[in-house]
């Protein structure tokens, strides 16, 4: 993160702007100074609403997150940008092996000539924006847990334990669902972010859009729900446990706002689209939607019904 000023009791950085330490709520004297950069035009998607960072030079009006269209939009309020754009690492030509291999893995359910009669549609190169996070954090604990219960089922228990949160990501993408960049990213690397995007031409921008107020919030949202997981998974004592209760205080939360790389593609079968997503640093990490086989469905079903029937006809002959 950028050198700039600090809160004088949790040490969390300040933004321009800032009244109060967002954390901690420590008066910051004479705020931050004004933010200046307004009226930003992005390009608005009509289907999913996602902002992408408007290029005069665009040419096809199209989402490259959904496919709808696309319209210019003139923005007053304050709209935050990347700080850094993590590299792609994946070539479009592995983006579509990629593709060909997880349509082939989907399971018996699928139609048996999905991987093969599968078409690229588009493939398009896009950065998604997310926070990272990192904190320390002191975590506090109330529950009812089986130890020391003796006549009763329930006994109250409570305890702490301080922290550290290092490198949490915590999306911010309205192109993207929060499965799908759940899905992948675990194959981003952080620390290979750069000031620019690199190794991917011509790649679509998507802009952060979320007030700094709600972003706080979803970051502190995130952040108490991975608290809460450590305490279930670490902390807490016996085997059985109910009414789990967290409080954190954070101290030191640094937050950079970065960009992420993906392969969105769109792919035909049968007349029908459907989207793949693809980490731009690990194929490995793919996630999206595919046809059904209903009629291998069905038939699962009336074997099912069929070796049903056949166990209550042998019942009732043994009768």
């Amino acid at each position: 993160m950028s050198s700039q000023a600090r809160c004088t009791r949790c040490e969390s950085p300040l933004e321009a702007g800032d009244l109060r330490c967002p954390i901690c709520a420590q008066v910051v004297p004479g705020g931050e100074g004004q933010r200046t950069e307004l009226a930003i035009e992005v390009l608005r998607c009509e289907g999913c609403g996602a902002a992408i960072e408007y290029d005069v030079k665009a040419r096809a009006p199209r989402c490259p997150f959904c496919g709808a269209t696309t319209r210019v939009e003139t923005i007053e309020d304050p709209m935050e940008k990347a700080e850094g754009y993590l590299p792609f690492s994946v070539p479009r030509a592995d983006a579509v092996a990629t593709l060909k291999r997880w349509l082939g893995t989907l399971g018996w359910y699928r139609p048996g000539d999905l991987k093969t009669a599968a078409t690229v549609d588009s493939l398009q190169p896009l950065y998604w924006v997310g926070w990272l996070s990192s904190a320390d954090a002191r975590i506090s604990w109330t529950a009812d847990t089986d130890v020391g219960a003796q006549r009763s089922r329930w006994a109250p228990c409570s305890g702490g334990v301080d922290a550290r949160f290092e490198n949490l990501v915590v999306s911010a993408s309205r192109g993207l669902s929060f499965e799908e960049t759940a899905a992948i990213v675990p194959g981003c690397r952080p620390e290979s972010a750069g000031p620019e995007p690199e190794g991917a031409d011509d790649p679509k921008v998507e802009r952060f859009e979320v007030q700094r107020s709600l972003a706080r919030e979803r970051i502190l949202a995130a952040l108490e729900a991975v608290a809460r997981e450590q305490v279930e998974r670490h902390q807490l004592p016996g085997t059985r446990h109910r009414k789990v209760r967290t409080a954190t205080l954070l101290r030191r939360l640094e937050t950079r706002r970065l960009a992420f790389p993906a392969w969105v593609l769109a792919y035909r079968y049968r007349g029908g689209v459907y989207r793949a997503v693809i980490c731009g640093q690990d194929a490995s990490r793919i996630v999206g939607t595919a046809p059904v086989s209903w009629w291998r469905i069905a038939g699962a079903i009336a074997a099912g019904v069929a070796a049903l029937a056949a166990i209550v006809a042998l019942i009732v002959a043994a009768q």
